[in-house]
C-alpha cells in the first residue's frame, strides 16, 4: 500500500478528497426543480465536485434554461450568478480529466449561456478539444464544430481541421443527423468535388433518418443553400419531410424554410400553401413585437388581402415597441408585399430615422432599397442617410463593403460623391471581382446621369473611373481559368454597362471554357445566356449535346433552364429533335409535379419553338391544374401574376392556332379585353409620321389601319388590304382623328381575317421592330417575335417586319427614301 502511494501520489491525493460515491450528489441535482437549488447544492459541495457532477450540473441548468420563455433576462441572471462563476472556475481547475464529450458539452452550455468567446474558460475549452479534436467521435465532433460556428470560426485553421477529419473519415460515417451539423459547420470551407461526395453520402443515409426528423431535413437545406447548389433530388426528399410534419412546425422552422427556399430558387407550391395556412392560424397566437415581426416577415408576401390588413393593423399598434432590428426586418417585408399603407411606411420609418447610427453599411442599403421602392419622401431622413453612408465610406478598407456604401449613395434622391469618394473606390478595384465592379458602374452612371442634369464639374473623374472599371473588368475575364468560379461571379450580374461594355468579352469567356458545362452547371449557364439575349451558336450546342449525353443526371426541374435559351433566340441546334424530344421524355413522368408556374413558362417556351408535345399540354389544360394555379397566383406579386397569366393565354393562343387537331378551347377572351381596353393610348410621334406616310402611299387615311387588334388578340401596328390587282381597297368609315385610336368594339375574336376578304384579296399587317425583337449581337429575329409572324400568317395575313434599325438608318434619311421603301415592301419590286 506504502509503495502504490509512493508510485501515484497524485492519483492518491485526487481519490482522497472524492466523495465515496458520486451518485448521491448526481441524484440530489437531478431532483431540483429550480437554478437556485441547483446552485445551493454547488455552494456546499464545491470543494468534492468532481467532472462527472459537474458535466451533470451544467446540464440541468441547461435543461431550466429551455423551458424558459423569457430566455435572453434569465440566460443574464444564470451568467451573472456567483455559483454559475464558481462552476467555469471548478471546470478551469478540472479540464484535463473531462471526458470527449463532456468537455464539448461544458462549451456549448456556456456559449448558449452567452458567455463571451474570449472569456479564459471559453478558450480554454476550445483549445483542449483542438488538442483532443482527432480522437473524437462523431457525434462529438459535429457538436465542436456547431460551437466554433457559434464563434463565427467558419474560415478558422481549426474548422479547416474538422473538415480535413470528415473528409478522411466520410466513408465510415452513418449518422446523418452528425454528419447534417458538419456539413453547415464547414460548408464555407470545402472543394466543389468535397460538396458532391457530401451530397452522396447524405443520400445514400436519407432513408436511415426517421420521416420525422424536420431538424436534419432543415440543416441538409441550409447546407445546399450555404453552397449554392439547388440539387432538387435532396430538395424534393426534404421537402416531404417538411411536408408530413406540417402540423408541427412552429414559426421559427416555417420562417427559416422559406427563407432557405427562397434563396435557393426552389418553388414548393404544397409548401407554400401549406405554409400560409399554418401562418395565418398563427396570428392570434403572438402578441409580442418579437414573434410577431417574425410572422409578419414570413406571412406578409403570402397572405391575401384580409390577412395583410391584420398584419399591418397590428404591427402599426405595435410599432412604438419595435427594435431597431424589427424595424428594418418590418421595412423589407413591406417592400415584398409591395404595400402602399403610408401611414404604417411613415411610422416604420420613423423607428429607422431614430436608429440609424446603429445600422451597419448592408443594412443601410436595405433601408435605402426599401424607401426609395416604397416611394417614401423625407428630406431630413435621407440627409442623414447621404451624411452616414459616406462617413463609412472614407474609414472602410473592405471593398465588398466599400461597394455596398457606394450603391446606397447611388440611389439616394440627389447621388453625389465627391473626389475623396472616387480614389476610396480606384484603390480597392485591383481586389473587385465581376460583380463589385458591376455594381461600381452601375453607381457611376447613376452618378454621370444625375451630374450631367446639373453640369456637375466631376463628370471627367467618373467618366475616368468608368475606364478603369472596363478595364479591371476584362482583365478578370480574361485570366479567368474555372467556369464555376466565373458563373459565381456572373449570376447576379445585370444592367447596362454589363450589356455594352462586357458582354461580348464574357461570352468569348464561355465559349473559351465551354467544355467545363456538364450535368451539374448546365442549367446556370443556360439561364445566363436567358439573360444576355446574345446568340452564340457554339455555347448552345455545347449545352444541347451535354443534355442529350447526361440527360439521366439533369434533374427534369431544370429542364425549364435549359430549353429557355433556345426558345427566347429563337434557335434549333443541329440535333434539334433528339435535345428537344429527350427533355420531354425525361419530364413525363414529373408533370404531375411541377410547380405550375414552372409548367406554364415551359410549355410556352417550347411553343415559340413549334414544339406541342400533347401530354405536357393536357397536363396544363385541364380544370383541376387550373384550379392549382388559380391558389398560386393568389399568392405571387402582381407583376409576376400578370406575368404569368399573359404567358398561359399566349400558350392557350398557340395551341388553338398550330395546333387546332388538339382541340383546346379558347378561354381568354375576358382577360384580353380587360388587359387590352387598358392599354389604349394615343399614337406617338414616330406612329403619327409612318401613319401619314402610309396614308401617302395608299392613297388615302381610309385605306390602313392603325393599331389593330387581331382574332386571339395579337397587336399589329398598321394595317392595309390589296385586292388581287394589288390595288389598296378601302376601309369603312373609322372616323380617325389624327393621333387618336379607334374605340375597340368587343366580341369574341378568333374568326380567320383571311374568310372576310374579296377573293384574291390580301390583308397586310405591317409591323415595326424595335432592337428588344433581336438578338443583341446579330439581326436574328428572336423566338417571341418569329412566334407572332406565323400567327399571323395562320390568321391570313402578310406580315412585313422592318427593324427600326433598318428605318432609322442614313439609307432611309429621306422622305421620299421611306416612301420608296414601303411602296416596295407592300407591292412589291416596281410598284407604285
Amino acid at each position: 500500500m506504502l509503495r502504490l502511494r509512493a508510485v501515484c501520489p497524485f492519483s492518491w491525493r485526487m481519490f482522497q478528497f472524492r466523495p465515496y460515491s458520486c451518485e448521491p450528489l448526481i441524484s440530489q441535482m437531478n431532483k431540483c426543480t429550480d437554478e437556485e437549488q441547483l446552485f445551493d447544492l454547488i455552494e456546499k459541495n464545491k470543494a468534492i465536485l468532481s467532472e462527472k457532477q459537474l458535466g451533470c450540473g451544467f446540464n440541468i441548468l441547461w435543461q431550466f434554461q429551455k423551458q424558459k420563455t423569457s430566455s435572453l433576462k434569465n440566460v443574464e441572471c444564470i451568467r451573472n450568478h456567483p455559483q454559475f462563476l464558481t462552476l467555469l472556475n471548478l471546470t478551469t481547475s478540472k479540464m484535463e480529466f473531462l471526458k470527449d464529450s463532456t468537455l464539448v458539452n461544458v462549451l456549448y452550455i456556456t456559449q448558449k449561456f452567452a458567455v463571451e468567446a474570449h472569456d479564459p474558460l471559453v478558450e480554454a475549452l476550445v483549445t483542449e478539444a483542438w488538442r483532443r479534436m482527432e480522437r473524437f467521435d462523431i457525434d462529438v465532433l459535429s457538436k465542436f464544430s456547431s460551437c466554433l460556428a457559434d464563434q463565427h470560426l467558419y474560415f478558422s485553421p481549426l474548422m479547416g481541421k474538422i473538415a480535413d477529419i470528415v473528409n478522411r473519415n466520410l466513408e465510415a460515417i452513418q449518422d446523418l443527423r452528425s454528419l447534417s451539423v458538419l456539413m453547415v459547420s464547414i460548408s464555407s470551407l470545402i472543394s466543389q468535388r468535397f460538396q458532391e461526395q457530401l451530397v452522396n453520402k447524405t443520400e445514400l443515409l436519407f432513408d436511415s433518418i426517421d420521416s420525422s426528423q424536420v431538424i436534419i431535413a432543415r440543416r441538409i437545406v441550409q447546407f445546399l443553400r450555404n453552397i449554392k447548389y439547388s440539387y432538387y433530388p435532396l430538395l424534393e426528399r426534404c421537402n416531404k419531410v417538411f411536408l408530413s410534419n406540417a402540423n408541427h412546425l412552429d414559426l421559427e422552422s416555417i420562417s427559416k424554410i422559406l427563407t432557405l427556399y427562397h434563396s435557393l430558387q426552389f418553388h414548393s407550391f404544397e409548401f407554400i400553401i401549406m405554409a400560409k395556412k399554418r401562418l395565418t392560424e398563427m396570428i392570434p397566437l403572438f402578441s409580442q413585437p418579437a414573434s410577431f415581426v417574425k410572422l409578419f416577415v414570413a406571412l406578409g408576401p403570402l397572405a391575401g388581402p384580409e390577412e395583410k390588413k391584420q398584419l399591418k393593423s397590428t404591427i402599426l399598434l405595435m410599432s412604438e415597441e419595435l427594435t431597431s432590428q424589427q424595424a428594418l426586418a418590418v421595412m423589407g417585408a413591406m417592400e415584398e408585399m409591395e404595400s402602399r399603407n403610408s401611414h404604417l411606411i411613415k411610422r416604420i420609418a420613423s423607428i429607422l430615422h431614430k436608429n440609424l447610427d446603429n445600422y451597419k453599411p448592408v443594412e443601410l442599403l436595405k433601408i435605402t432599397q426599401a424607401l426609395i421602392f416604397l416611394h417614401f419622401r423625407s428630406k431630413e431622413l435621407f440627409v442623414k442617410l447621404q451624411e452616414l453612408l459616406l462617413s463609412y465610406l472614407k474609414i472602410s478598407v473592405i471593398p465588398s463593403e466599400i461597394c455596398i456604401l457606394v450603391c446606397a449613395i447611388s440611389m439616394l434622391p440627389s447621388p453625389h460623391l465627391d473626389e475623396a469618394g472616387i480614389s476610396r473606390i480606384e484603390a480597392v478595384l485591383p481586389q473587385c471581382d465581376l460583380s463589385d465592379l458591376n455594381s461600381f458602374a452601375t453607381s457611376v452612371l447613376r452618378w454621370i446621369e444625375y451630374d450631367h442634369m446639373y453640369l456637375d464639374s466631376n463628370t471627367g473623374k467618373q467618366l475616368k473611373l468608368l475606364q478603369k472599371l472596363d478595364h479591371y473588368a476584362h482583365q478578370r475575364l480574361q485570366n479567368c481559368s474555372d467556369l464555376n468560379l466565373l458563373w459565381e461571379e456572373l449570376r447576379s450580374l445585370k444592367g447596362d454597362w454589363f450589356a455594352d461594355s462586357l458582354l461580348e468579352e464574357t461570352v468569348a469567356t464561355l465559349q473559351r471554357l465551354m467544355d467545363e458545362i456538364n450535368y451539374i452547371n448546365v442549367a446556370r449557364i443556360a439561364s445566363f445566356i436567358s439573360r444576355t439575349n446574345y446568340l452564340s451558336t457554339l455555347l448552345l450546342d455545347r449545352i444541347a449535346s451535354v443534355v442529350i449525353q447526361q440527360i439521366e443526371k439533369i434533374h427534369p426541374f431544370a429542364v425549364l433552364a435549359v430549353v429557355l435559351p433556345f426558345s427566347i433566340l429563337n434557335y434549333d441546334p443541329p440535333q434539334r429533335d433528339e435535345f428537344f424530344g429527350t427533355c420531354i421524355q425525361h419530364l413525363n413522368s414529373y408533370l404531375g409535379l411541377l410547380d405550375p408556374l414552372k409548367l406554364v413558362f415551359l410549355g410556352f417556351s417550347l411553343a415559340t419553338l413549334q414544339y406541342f408535345p400533347e401530354d405536357l399540354l393536357k397536363a396544363i389544360f385541364n380544370i383541376k391544374f387550373l384550379a392549382r394555379l388559380d391558389s398560386q397566383l393568389e399568392l405571387l406579386c402582381s407583376s409576376l401574376n400578370m406575368r404569368v397569366q399573359f404567358r398561359l393565354m399566349e400558350l392557350n393562343r398557340a395551341v388553338c392556332l398550330e395546333c387546332p387537331e388538339y382541340q383546346i378551347p379558347w378561354f381568354h377572351d375576358r382577360f384580353c379585353q380587360q388587359q387590352y381596353s387598358k392599354d389604349i393610348s394615343s399614337m406617338n410621334g414616330a406612329q403619327q409620321q409612318i401613319y401619314k406616310m402610309l396614308a401617302e402611299v395608299l392613297g388615302g387615311i381610309n385605306f390602313v389601319k392603325a393599331s389593330v387588334l387581331t382574332p386571339y388578340y395579337h397587336t399589329i401596328g398598321f394595317e392595309c388590304i390589296l385586292d388581287k390587282r394589288k390595288k389598296p381597297l378601302p376601309y369603312e368609315s373609322h372616323n380617325i382623328t389624327l393621333g387618336k385610336l379607334p374605340e375597340m368594339h368587343w366580341e369574341s375574336n378568333t374568326q380567320i381575317v383571311g374568310s372576310r376578304l374579296p377573293p384574291g384579296a390580301e390583308r397586310i399587317a405591317l409591323e415595326f421592330l424595335d432592337p428588344r425583337a433581336f438578338c443583341r449581337n446579330i439581326p436574328h429575329l428572336k423566338g417571341k417575335s418569329a412566334m407572332k409572324k406565323r400567327h399571323l400568317e395562320i390568321l391570313g395575313y402578310r406580315v412585313i417586319q422592318i427593324p427600326l434599325f433598318e428605318w432609322n438608318s442614313m439609307a432611309l434619311s429621306t422622305k421620299d427614301a421611306r416612301m420608296d421603301y414601303l411602296r416596295e415592301h407592300i407591292f412589291g419590286e416596281g410598284k407604285s
